[in-house]
């Protein structure tokens, strides 16, 4: 095991320094259920996926709830000049997407829920394509290392980071002040798959009742009826 669930209080500090006042700047909070946020011990944290700029907000949720949250970045981040310096710094574990090198982000994710670290996962694997911004049909990852690990899945919706950054879209809209909504739901339940082999048929099947669970509480956060089933781009 390499790194422990914090960064170092350097990097702590100057991450807390510079995302608490922006998102504060940025948002107005509309944060639910907090208290469902365990407080110790490997967690893995499964959200939608609607913005670049949730990362950041989710991340400030987070912290405020008692968790540093490690986020799956992009492994080519982490060769840019000073940014890749602080993704590391801040433990974010690189993503190395189509090459043989992909698994080494679940290894390394097992290793900080071994340490009692909260990893945000995106189970959509990118922002949702659905045209009216319901969750997409997941990839397995999340539910693999659940399973592998025995960590606790929580479920957690967000919205609103899409009115202050449209996906593709590089300039925020900033006026008027947004609001960020944050709802966590209950852990997951995954007992059904437990001691069972992680096949294609059981990992998809965890799989989509991590998004389900995702999907209910951003129902309650927006006051509408989600899809009876989820966005799937394969399909379209």
């Amino acid at each position: 095991m390499s790194r422990p669930a914090r960064p170092s209080r350097f990097w702590e500090y100057f991450a807390v320094a510079v995302v608490k006042p922006l998102s504060g700047l940025l948002v107005r909070k509309d944060w639910r259920h907090g208290e469902r946020i365990p407080r110790e011990g490997g967690v893995i944290i499964a959200a939608n996926h609607l913005s670049w700029t949730d990362p950041v907000l989710l991340s400030h949720f987070l912290y405020n709830n008692g968790r540093w949250p490690v986020i799956l970045a992009k492994a080519g981040l982490f060769k840019v000049p000073f940014l890749g310096r602080a993704v590391r710094g801040l433990l974010a574990i690189p993503v190395y997407r189509g090459s043989s090198e992909a698994a080494k982000s679940l290894s390394e994710s097992q290793q900080r829920l071994a340490y009692g670290g909260a990893i945000l996962f995106y189970p959509e694997g990118t922002c949702t394509r659905d045209p009216e911004l319901w969750p997409m049909v997941g990839k397995t990852g999340a539910a693999r290392l659940a399973l592998e690990s025995g960590a606790r899945v929580i479920p957690v919706a967000h919205w609103g980071a899409q009115e202050l950054l449209p996906y593709g879209e590089k300039k925020p809209r900033l006026f008027p002040r947004k609001t960020f909504h944050v709802s966590v739901g209950p852990p997951v339940d995954l007992s059904r798959y437990a001691d069972k082999p992680p096949h294609a048929d059981i990992l998809r099947d965890a799989t989509a009742d991590i998004m389900a669970a995702i999907t209910v509480q951003l129902a309650e956060l927006r006051g509408q009826k989600a899809p009876e089933s989820p966005y799937d781009p394969a399909r379209q």
